[in-house]
């Protein structure tokens, strides 16, 4: 430890971090107040959607620390540069890593970190893979070094558990931003307006990526077998674009898809809907890890009807509806009751807006991370490394 008498030093590391939305909990981990949070992030990395650079948001509490990293594509083999270990040779804490254990990275980081010093990892693996070399090589080195592991779900949990895994750990889901996601009746009227959309019809929204594993195909499907009015709405993009675009134009003026939205305007896309669907389909390799438009719809007081895939029972609970992965008469009946009966949508978006407060904010989320963290450090010395 530092022994300064002054608050704990915290380094948490993770390639996410270079896009600003993702360091949310480093941010509610430095507000917190007892830590001193500083995040290593590539300097530039490859997403998904292009390139990103890392640069501070607006009164985010961490500081920032970047660092160059190599052959990010795929990012299972990614590495950070030397400035990393340098940066992990100084004293802190407690040693935080947002990278799954069985990549590259989390084996360098467990590898250059300090021995006596905690390292907590982090995982959304929730299908018992079996790993070939080098990723089964990192993932067993990566947890010998680990003095504990954050589980983002039951069912991820669960998967340790399988694995055997020797660490202490915890579950504590990832957070959302009940302040910026909230109900907001006027940005429900701007969006609807901007579509030539009245408040008289019911609104099924989809938000997340346009494939096949998402379920959207089915929830077209189920949208054509409703027998009361209804309109749609697709928030995301993916490869699914076109099929999507040809089954909209079948239903002319009440199907929108929006795929240019950033993450700061997501908040008024979900506040024009009336239900949010997530009918995400389990496949071999894959099921739901967690499913955030479900807390970000929760926290808009948006009713949510879901999927069981994966963790969505979990993160759901009783402030929505789970409906079987291919139970195609349940999803009819579901969407189409909750169409049909504005109150019961009043009342699950209330229950929803209550669970996004009590068990999903981000300083529930924060305080459930620094608790866990004090428990490691109590622990004796000879367990961290």
């Amino acid at each position: 430890m530092t022994g300064s008498g002054g608050p704990k030093r915290l380094l948490t590391i993770g390639h996410s971090y270079a896009v600003g939305v993702n360091r949310r909990l480093a941010d509610a981990l430095a507000r917190a107040g007892d830590w001193d949070v500083t995040v290593a992030a590539p300097r530039r990395f490859h997403g998904d959607f292009g390139w990103h650079t890392l640069e501070p948001v607006a009164g985010e509490q961490c500081t920032l620390a970047p660092v160059p990293v190599y052959g990010g594509r795929p990012v299972h083999l990614m590495l950070y540069g030397w400035p990393l270990r340098r940066l992990l040779r100084e004293q802190w804490d407690l040693v935080h890593c947002w990278e799954e254990p069985y990549v590259a990275a989390a084996a360098q980081v467990a590898r250059w970190n300090r021995r006596g010093t905690p390292l907590v990892l982090a995982t959304f693996q929730n299908i018992d893979k079996t790993y070939p070399p080098p990723f089964s090589w990192f993932e067993k080195y990566t947890g010998s070094r680990a003095s504990g592991i954050v589980a983002y779900g039951k069912t991820i949990q669960a998967v340790l558990n399988d694995r055997g895994w020797a660490s202490p750990s915890r579950i504590i889901p990832p957070g959302v931003d009940t302040a910026r996601f909230a109900p907001d009746a006027n940005a429900r009227a701007e969006i609807r307006a901007s579509l030539g959309w009245s408040d008289d019809i019911a609104v099924i929204g989809f938000l997340g990526r346009f494939v096949p594993e998402k379920g959207i195909l089915e929830l077209t499907s189920t949208l054509d077998r409703l027998t009361s009015p209804w309109r749609a709405l697709f928030v995301g993009s993916g490869p699914l674009e076109p099929d999507l675009r040809r089954w909209a134009a079948r239903h002319e003026g009440r199907v929108a898809i929006a795929t240019a939205v950033p993450h700061d305007e997501v908040p008024r896309w979900l506040n024009a809907m009336d239900v949010l669907a997530a009918p995400s389909k389990t496949t071999p390799q894959w099921r739901e890890q967690f499913g955030r438009m479900l807390i970000e719809a929760f926290a808009c007081g948006v009713p949510v009807v879901a999927s069981d895939s994966g963790e969505i029972p979990h993160v759901v609970a009783d402030a929505g509806l789970i409906v079987g992965e291919s139970d195609d008469e349940g999803w009819r009946n579901a969407i189409g009751t909750l169409v049909a009966d504005p109150a019961r949508r009043r009342r699950l978006g209330s229950l929803g807006r209550e669970r996004a407060v009590t068990v999903f904010d981000w300083t529930v989320v924060a305080r459930a991370h620094l608790d866990f963290f004090d428990e490691l450090l109590a622990r004796p010395a000879a367990v961290h490394g």
